[in-house]
């Protein structure tokens, strides 16, 4: 068993790929979501490429295809975007670029910044609707839904968040509802 996380990535995967030269199989499995999809991976599976070994997924869903399944919402085109930035100003920015889609977001957030991420969404458009799945396919596991101002006040009311967030951003209605009506 090896390490192979952001902090170490290069260091391990060289670790990984001398033990692939030698003749061994390498499995590679996060306890945090998908390789490479917000989590490391990425530079494993292109350096062991590079080294002429055969990487091959393991099919299953990751925590964007999971939420995307059980969101509840018919959005036709979905933008993953993972991690936003920490900072609040570019945070904000790009949440408003998102959410000003015609497509549903799918972001991914930590326990310590879930509430400031909801207060932007819900300062931007507190009606917008979301899905958020908390330790999916964990013994904790839990799905929220409603509106940005819903799930805030439900959020914050918690003394404490716990686990791993993904959170689905349903598309902006008033541009669906504007294209569809000048289709018909």
């Amino acid at each position: 068993m090896l390490s192979c996380r952001s902090q170490n990535e290069e260091f391990a995967a060289q670790k990984i790929i001398a033990a692939l030269d030698r003749g061994e199989t390498v499995a590679y499995a996060s306890d945090a979501g998908t390789p490479a999809l917000s989590d490391p991976g990425a530079a494993l599976a292109r350096l062991a490429a590079a080294s002429g070994h055969d990487v091959i997924p393991v099919p299953g869903p990751s925590a964007f295809a999971a939420l995307v399944s059980v969101s509840g919402s018919a959005d036709k085109t979905v933008i993953f975007e993972g991690f936003l930035s920490p900072k609040p100003g570019r945070r904000r920015s790009r949440l408003r670029e998102l959410l000003a889609m015609k497509a549903a977001v799918v972001l991914y957030e930590s326990p310590f910044r879930i509430l400031k991420l909801l207060e932007d969404i819900a300062e931007i458009d507190n009606t917008r609707y979301i899905s958020i799945g908390r330790e999916m396919t964990k013994v904790h596991e839990e799905y929220i839904r409603g509106t940005a101002a819903e799930v805030l006040i439900l959020l914050s009311d918690r003394k404490e968040q716990i686990g791993e967030f993904s959170v689905y951003i349903a598309g902006n209605y008033s541009i669906n509802k504007t294209e569809e009506d000048a289709d018909n």
